[in-house]
């Protein structure tokens, strides 16, 4: 499978598109003035320790604290087991992750696991990383595990683990890594990346020493800095996504700018030089992501509703830590009978939906709601066929089987804001909530307001005056032109609309005469 990278940079933002076959398979945006805090450094200092969480407040110097869980509080995990990972790109093998860090229990000591409050003390200065960026209403999600991400190997100075990708499966290679690291002898810990298969020696001590300066920079860094703030920041999203993501199924690298292609030349040439060849500057007039039509596949994937080739289509709806994914026929009505209809739906639906969570970077909890199957064998099909999908994805994934009611639960790693949240803002006209009251609705309101103003009107109030949008007069006077009369003789007032241009449809003020 040919694969392209396209990367597009402009003033205020960078954009990265990985291709295969033509198809978009991932999109990453980042803009100059809100770049990713995943991988960055601080020196944080303890505000609040809260036992009954197991969890702490840190002042990190961003406007607000970020959250550090006990698991992820260096003495608070397990630190004695090896492992191995499912890594695939670089930041999202954070420490955190790789650690497997417990969920949060009422009786940790039970557990054999030190307290938050036997860890940390509040005014305490810790050096931390971002593990997930803020989200929502929701600081940053921080851990005192460093890892340092190179080309083949991630590099944790403070542990003292050896892990090899899941995802390298030849078992002679696994063991030849491993001896390879062991002969080095590094002092923290280290994890071998799927791009480290078939690596030599030398590359592997290569990345090794890099990582090794890189955190004795970090280290001086920290101890200069006396008050919280950042000790190192990762690299910018081009970079990072060519280190993580260039391979050998990639033919060519284009870049549409001129300093950013310098800079990308000069970084693939230290340290991955035989793809040197594959980048290339674009410089035709026609805008570079116009060539796959990535714009409108983007657009596409902000869109609710996702139609299928059938005819069938699937509806995505995204919640702060919730996704819930629709399957539907739509206007594909099959060949032979229903249950064939359905299961050819299924499985289209189930490679558009892995392609969307990748394109989206949806992640938490997700829902998937399929067409009912009567058979258990289209069931098993659905479901294996979904579990081969997901193998692609980069990021972490875990599934259940599918349900009686035809749900499958699934979650993936959230690491950073999904496309929706990048590209989008909550409505302004109806605060996100996706529908506002109708017409009648508010107009209801206003004559229960009304009758409301009973006593006060009978005492000195001559006449009411009802401030409303232009929609809502025009309803009152062409459909409630008789209850506006009833209220009227109840109150014993006269009732006048008065429109206001700048109204929200559900504002209404009332003012008395």
């Amino acid at each position: 499978m040919s694969a392209e990278i396209l990367i597009n940079v402009r003033p205020n933002f960078t954009r990265v598109a990985y291709v295969e076959d033509k198809v978009l398979s991932e999109f990453k945006v980042e803009r100059k003035t809100a770049p990713t805090l995943v991988g960055s450094v601080y020196r944080g200092q303890v505000l609040r320790v809260l036992p009954g969480m197991q969890a702490a407040f840190v002042d990190i110097g961003l406007d607000r604290a970020a959250f550090l869980y006990v698991g992820d509080v260096r003495g608070g995990a397990d630190s004695g087991k090896d492992f191995f990972i499912e890594d695939e790109s670089g930041a999202k093998s954070d420490a955190a992750d790789l650690l497997d860090p417990a969920q949060p229990n009422s009786d940790q000591q039970d557990l054999g696991r030190p307290l938050i409050q036997d860890l940390l003390q509040e005014g305490q200065h810790i050096m931390v990383q971002v593990a997930k960026d803020p989200l929502g209403t929701k600081g940053a999600r921080i851990t005192t595990h460093i890892s340092l991400a190179g080309r083949h190997i991630v590099y944790m100075p403070t542990l003292k683990h050896l892990g090899i990708s899941r995802r390298i499966e030849d078992e002679s290679e696994k063991e030849r890594l491993r001896l390879a690291v062991e002969s080095l002898s590094p002092e923290g810990g280290v994890i071998v990346r799927t791009a480290g298969e078939g690596a030599s020696v030398e590359s592997l001590r290569a990345d090794l020493d890099y990582l090794d300066r890189l955190w004795k920079d970090m280290e001086r860094n920290y101890d200069k800095k006396k008050s919280p703030g950042l000790v190192h920041s990762e690299m910018d999203v081009e970079l990072r996504v060519l280190r993580d993501m260039l391979n050998e199924s990639v033919e060519r690298v284009m870049v549409d700018e001129p300093k950013a292609f310098k800079k990308i030349v000069s970084f693939v040439g230290q340290f991955m030089p035989k793809f040197k060849n594959n980048i290339q500057l674009y410089s035709d007039s026609q805008p570079l992501f116009d060539l796959y039509e990535i714009d409108l596949e983007i657009s596409r994937s902000l869109d609710r509703k996702i139609w299928l080739k059938s005819g069938g289509y699937i509806v995505i709806d995204e919640a702060e830590a919730l996704v819930v994914i629709d399957v539907n026929t739509g206007r594909y009505v099959g060949k032979k009978d229903l249950e064939d209809t359905i299961l050819k739906t299924n499985l289209e639906a189930v490679k558009e939906i892995a392609h969307q969570l990748r394109i989206r970077n949806c992640g938490g909890i997700i829902i998937i709601d399929f067409i009912d199957m009567e058979k258990e064998v289209h069931r098993e099909k659905v479901t294996n066929l979904l579990a081969e999908e997901l193998q692609r994805d980069s990021a972490r994934t875990t599934m259940t089987a599918m349900s009686e009611l035809g749900l499958v639960e699934m979650t993936r790693k959230r690491i950073r804001p999904s496309l929706v949240s990048s590209l989008c803002q909550p409505c302004p006209y109806c605060d996100g909530k996706g529908y506002i009251k109708r017409k009648s609705t508010v107009a209801a309101e206003i004559f229960r307001a009304l009758e409301r103003e009973q006593p006060r009107a009978k005492a000195s109030v001559t006449s009411l005056v009802v401030h409303c949008h232009s929609d809502v007069a025009d309803w009152i006077y062409a459909e409630e032109t008789e209850t506006l009369e009833l209220v009227e003789q109840k109150i014993g007032v006269s009732v006048a609309l008065k429109v206001e241009p700048g109204y929200h449809l559900e504002q209404i003020e009332i003012y008395s005469v």
